[in-house]
């Protein structure tokens, strides 16, 4: 094995099982396969992470950290922080410390997060506030370091740190100005973590009153703002502040939960009215989702939008509503007015010709396209003959040398019950091509 070939593999999914693929092979009374793969001379990380976590669980942590032991033995990190979690888990947390110990002192950023948070969590908290005290600039160390400095009591000294990152005067990055009027912050998080440390010293409105100081810094649709009045149930405030479009979205998913579905539509129509963000959409998702697929259909046809993602979602409410028909005139319209139908588009008639007893006409149509015989194409048309339970001949449409075409082709292989030719298709290296030859491109000028 090799620390860089694993890298690969487990980033790209090449080469190896992916994870939801393993979990299902397991769901499916599979270990054995599992099992075979995880301790093969060429081992499959993603077999044996989840063989290692099934006898961890069972109680046989030593099995366990054999299964890891040929991935450690090449350095890599992943593998490491891995046996590191199950040996903490086991109650082995000074053995857990040692394992990660070296590869902090290497500079790998993730094993000084993990190495901390272990330290803290037995007894080693001052130890692990040093290490992480050079460190405030970088996002996931400095994230750290709140959790170990409000644990020790030192949530004032964290606080005075992350608020000298927010002082005016920090360069702008692109032009080294303090005074370039660039918002510039280092880390990103720093607002979020500044309050996160007021929350967890249990000064609620003063973790507010910070959010509200600085624009909010949105992670993964979330607004941190909304969040933290969320977790403190303060509904009322969220309703009046609302100001983000994601702060919109996590109020009406609340309300929704609560079963207050008028209240999470007037939250989204509000928002709407101030022609901002995705409300339409997420407005048609949810009227939808309570069996108001007419309503829906109509905010979105109302956005008389060809983005191939909007179009895509008013196509499947038309399915929903067994209306496919004014699903396909909606695509012919479109493509009348556009005067081409690119494939993004062409695509989405194949799930409503299916939805009208025509699926035989729109997989001999569909060759018929500029874009029809392409591999993204070939791709669209086996799905859509797998959700109409003709399985065999997606298989005959996809190419075992294209990796795309193998994340669809390995699963549906495993439901059709042929578990071994999948696995080894997946496992199997694809053929090498050659590099692209150069366009011309210069990065030197002229450009």
């Amino acid at each position: 094995m090799d620390a860089a070939l694993l890298h690969r593999r487990t980033n790209m999914h090449d080469e190896c099982v992916p994870p939801d693929l393993v979990d299902r092979l397991l769901d499916l009374g599979h270990a054995d396969v599992v099992r075979e793969q995880a301790l093969a001379e060429d081992g499959d990380w993603f077999c044996a992470r989840a063989w290692a976590r099934l006898l961890a669980g069972r109680g046989a942590l030593d099995e366990a950290l054999d299964v890891l032991a040929p991935f450690l033995g090449t350095g890599w990190w992943t593998a490491a922080g891995e046996a590191a979690r199950l040996l903490d888990a086991g109650g082995r947390g000074e053995e857990a410390i040692t394992l990660v110990r070296p590869f902090a002192s290497d500079g790998e950023r993730s094993a000084l997060h993990d190495l901390a948070l272990l330290l803290a969590r037995h007894g080693q908290g001052e130890e692990a506030y040093e290490l992480l005290l050079p460190h405030t600039t970088d996002w996931l160390l400095a994230e750290a370091l709140v959790e170990v400095g409000v644990g020790l009591g030192r949530g004032e000294e964290v606080a005075a740190l992350l608020e000298a990152r927010l002082a005016p005067g920090n360069s702008c990055p692109r032009c080294g100005s303090p005074e370039c009027g660039q918002p510039y912050r280092e880390p990103f998080n720093a607002v979020s973590l500044l309050a996160s440390v007021r929350e967890k010293q249990g000064r609620t409105d003063e973790a507010i009153a910070v959010l509200r100081s600085y624009e909010p810094t949105v992670v993964n649709n979330r607004d941190p703002l909304a969040d933290l009045l969320v977790r403190h149930d303060r509904i009322d405030e969220l309703r009046t502040y609302a100001g983000t479009p994601e702060a919109v979205r996590q109020l009406a998913e609340l309300l929704e939960e609560r079963g207050d579905v008028a209240g999470a539509v007037d939250a989204y129509r509000r928002h709407m009215d101030e022609g901002r963000g995705h409300s339409p959409f997420l407005l048609a998702e949810l009227l939808a989702r309570h069996g108001r697929g007419a309503e829906a259909i109509e905010i979105v046809r109302a956005l008389d939008s060809a983005d191939d993602w909007i179009v895509d979602q008013l196509c499947k409410l038309f399915a929903a509503e067994g209306r496919a028909e004014e699903g396909l005139a909606h695509l012919d319209a479109l493509k009348a007015r556009r005067g081409r139908e690119e494939w993004e588009l062409s695509r989405l008639r194949g799930p409503l010709m299916a939805a009208c007893g025509r699926l035989d006409e729109a997989v001999a149509q569909a060759p018929a396209h500029p874009e029809g015989g392409s591999p993204y194409a070939r791709e669209d048309l086996a799905r859509l003959l797998i959700d109409a339970g003709r399985r065999e001949e997606a298989v005959a449409l996809l190419d075992t040398d294209r990796l795309d075409h193998r994340r669809t082709l390995g699963p549906l292989l495993v439901e059709m019950g042929r578990v071994e030719e999948a696995v080894t298709l997946l496992r199997t290296p694809r053929p090498q091509t050659p590099p692209p030859e150069p366009t011309g491109y210069s990065d030197c000028p002229p450009f």
